[in-house]
């Protein structure tokens, strides 16, 4: 590969390659589950949870080739199997099928796990000035943080779902 010069150190982009790397995992790992639950949620809210975990597993669909792709704008390969995925991820699968309240308990505990991972590497990305990575983590955090709060939601006030 050439030399690249966009005025961030090698060992910077690694770091913030290696940050992306845990963001995309745990953005896999949980469009995932919020897609597996989608097709797979029953009860007296099924429509509107069908619908909100479609949202969201198609946001984040759409948000995997952008971290990717910053991974490969850095100069670094970005992981792409699952068996990677598992490893980097702090979001554990779901091997059965929950109710619908225990689906959406574990989604809002996946939107967290990752906000808190994007959170890292915002620091990561801002302290060796690479403002295209920290504006794509910062905008990532919105987004879940609000997907979260419309989570948790249905955990409130005695709902059920």
């Amino acid at each position: 590969m050439s030399n690249i010069n966009i005025g961030i150190s090698t060992e910077d982009r690694a770091n913030i390659a290696n940050a992306l790397s845990r963001v995309l995992a745990d953005s896999y790992m949980l469009y995932l589950k919020t897609h597996n639950f989608h097709w797979n949620v029953t009860g007296p809210m099924f429509q509107t949870l069908h619908i909100m975990f479609m949202e969201q597993y198609t946001e984040l669909w759409n948000a995997l080739d952008n971290i990717a792709e910053r991974i490969r704008a850095l100069g670094h390969f970005a992981p792409g199997t699952y068996a990677r995925f598992v490893e980097l991820s702090s979001i554990k699968e779901e091997a059965g099928v929950p109710n619908a309240q225990e689906m959406i308990r574990q989604l809002v505990d996946g939107q967290e796990a990752l906000i808190r991972t994007v959170r890292e590497a915002f620091k990561i990305a801002d302290e060796a000035n690479d403002q295209p990575s920290a504006g794509m983590l910062s905008d990532r955090m919105e987004i879940h943080e609000k997907n979260a709060w419309m989570l948790r939601s249905f955990l409130e006030n005695g709902q059920s779902a």
